[in-house]
């Protein structure tokens, strides 16, 4: 392998943001708390593959598809500007290609699962094309995002049980939510250059008000994660992981009082332990 091909096999892995997994485990969070409570703790080694290997795959499908819908505005972003296509390491060709064989790939992987969940990963599919031309329309892109990220939970919940009982909508309630906090903390790291830009927002559409709309969702969040719990008659250990999550939530409010960059953007990523937590507290109560 010559040079050339090892940089652009790098281009590639960069445009997929495989060293930025933060991505993939937002997205897989709310699919390993579905998959563990549809299977009350019994987990097939099969689909739970199938999963892990889709989040992967589909979370770089959807980076790639992003940053060739964002290619004219990303070389004007101070985060964003020096990405493989902004930058021009990657051609437009070069990045539909492998959005195509990224596709094609998960396309695969879903054969491997029921019928149900086959439909249920269409859907999914088409969200996911759809979620980075959003922010030009709606001014709340990030619900289509939670919508997009949460997709998971329905299609593992298909998966298990052959179809999506009240519980599953209900985490795929919170999945949506939790998508609306991180990724308002995300945008609020934007703000200035989407403002310049004409790119749409939660953390543009709240304005000042962005905190304390973050601060609602919270609440909201946790509240439902309380009806989870107890609607699928959880113990213990989760409702001291939702206490621990509600303290960390309480902790990213205070960190981004000043709503510095770089505090938020910390926030966006310390969002990964709420998940984290949750499913530690669900993986206690099955085992003990």
């Amino acid at each position: 392998m010559n040079l050339s091909s090892k940089i652009n096999i790098n281009n590639y892995l960069l445009l997929m943001r495989l060293d930025k997994p933060i991505g993939i485990w937002l997205l897989m969070w709310p699919m390993l708390w579905s998959l563990w409570i549809a299977g009350a703790g019994e987990i097939s080694i099969k689909i739970l593959s199938v999963f892990l290997l889709g989040v992967v795959i589909m979370r770089s499908a959807g980076c790639v598809l992003n940053d060739f819908a964002d290619r004219k505005i990303d070389p004007y972003v101070k985060r964003t500007k020096n990405r493989p296509m902004a930058s021009g390491k990657v051609s437009e060709k070069e990045a539909l290609i492998l959005f195509i064989v990224l596709m094609s790939l998960a396309f695969t992987l879903i054969l491997f699962l029921n019928r149900t969940a086959q439909i249920f990963a269409i859907g999914g599919a088409f969200v996911t094309a759809i979620y980075p031309f959003v922010k030009r329309v709606l001014s709340a892109p990030q619900l289509v995002l939670g919508v997009a990220f949460g997709w998971g939970v329905p299609m593992a919940f298909a998966a298990v049980m052959g179809y999506v009982p009240a519980l599953g909508w209900l985490i795929f309630s919170i999945a949506i939510i939790w998508a609306l906090i991180y990724d308002t903390y995300y945008a609020m790291v934007d703000r200035d250059d989407d403002l310049n830009l004409s790119v749409k927002s939660t953390a543009i559409f709240f304005g000042r008000f962005d905190l304390f709309f973050i601060g609602v969702f919270q609440c909201l969040m946790i509240i439902l994660l309380f009806f989870m719990a107890r609607i699928a008659e959880l113990g213990l250990w989760v409702y001291i992981s939702i206490v621990v999550s509600l303290l960390l939530m309480i902790y990213h409010q205070w960190l981004t009082r000043n709503r510095d960059r770089e505090a938020c953007f910390k926030a966006f990523k310390h969002n990964h332990y709420i998940g984290m937590t949750i499913f530690i507290g669900l993986i206690l109560h099955y085992q003990i």
